[in-house]
């Protein structure tokens, strides 16, 4: 069972093993929402099929929920039951952004209790690197059925979020850019800045020059060196919109620092209130 990361030459050895696996490929650009579609058209590894964040990974949006609400829970377990998977059944996610967006479909896939997930290391990159076949042909699975059991990771609302700057609980990691953070550019959504108490610590420094995680052992001194000695409980991930702050989960578990609880509205719900407060700097 793989639970958090699958390698290339894993995956490779597991699908030709016959297995029973359902992998995804949730490739995707936050400025062209249709890049991961003609991606995935041009050529994706055999057996995948294709989530889109916007249309498959999120709820409708209101104006007030953020860029990427959550979807409610058993409407999600329905999705993925139509793209035939089953509970106890391995799901590999993959991207071609180191994770960034494979990352929310294995919190997603865990915030249903499923426990066989794994993020595809290095995604696309490292499987064509591998020797991977790549195909167009676009697979028809059978029907599956997902029981949404007790929940492995924790999802914080936006009230909590007030409440935590009334009465201090928790800490915010960010997981944007530091420039987006800082509040020095804001490309995507209409107000720059971040939730004011919170702290910095971007995606990407969970990755190496190729993509794929750093060692447990290396982020776990790097993520140290951010959280001191605050058990992980007392942090809540957070991003622009509820995906890279996954990534940050994820390398949570992969240092064995826990698993904290994920703000999912994140600073697109946050701003979309103009009367909560905003810090810059």
């Amino acid at each position: 069972m793989f639970q958090t990361l699958i390698s290339a030459p894993a995956l490779r050895k597991l699908l030709a093993s016959g297995a029973s696996v359902a992998v995804f490929d949730c490739r995707h650009d936050l400025m062209d929402v249709q890049l991961g579609r003609r991606q995935y058209a041009e050529g994706h590894i055999p057996g995948a099929q294709f989530a889109h964040l916007d249309d498959d990974l999120s709820a409708p949006k209101t104006g007030a929920n953020g860029r990427h609400p959550l979807p409610v829970r058993e409407k999600f377990a329905q999705w993925l039951g139509s793209r035939g998977v089953h509970n106890g059944m391995q799901v590999v996610v993959y991207d071609a952004s180191g994770g960034m967006f494979a990352a929310r479909l294995w919190w997603m896939c865990r915030w249903l209790g499923l426990e066989a997930v794994a993020v595809l290391d290095g995604g696309w990159p490292q499987w064509l690197a591998a020797g991977g076949e790549s195909t167009t042909v676009v697979p028809s699975p059978a029907a599956g059925q997902v029981q949404p059991a007790a929940a492995l990771v924790e999802a914080v609302d936006v009230a909590a979020v007030e409440a935590n700057l009334l009465e201090p609980r928790f800490t915010l990691l960010d997981a944007r850019a530091p420039e987006r953070f800082r509040g020095e550019v804001e490309p995507i959504d209409p107000v720059a800045g971040h939730i004011p108490g919170s702290r910095n610590r971007f995606f990407k420094d969970n990755l190496e020059a190729d993509g794929r995680f750093k060692p447990a052992d290396q982020l776990r001194r790097e993520l140290q060196a951010v959280l001191g000695d605050t058990p992980a409980n007392q942090w809540v991930m957070s991003c622009g919109s509820g995906s890279t702050a996954c990534h940050n989960v994820l390398a949570m578990e992969l240092a064995g620092l826990g698993t904290p609880p994920m703000y999912a509205g994140s600073w697109s719900e946050w701003v979309a209130d103009r009367t909560r407060p905003v810090a810059k700097g």
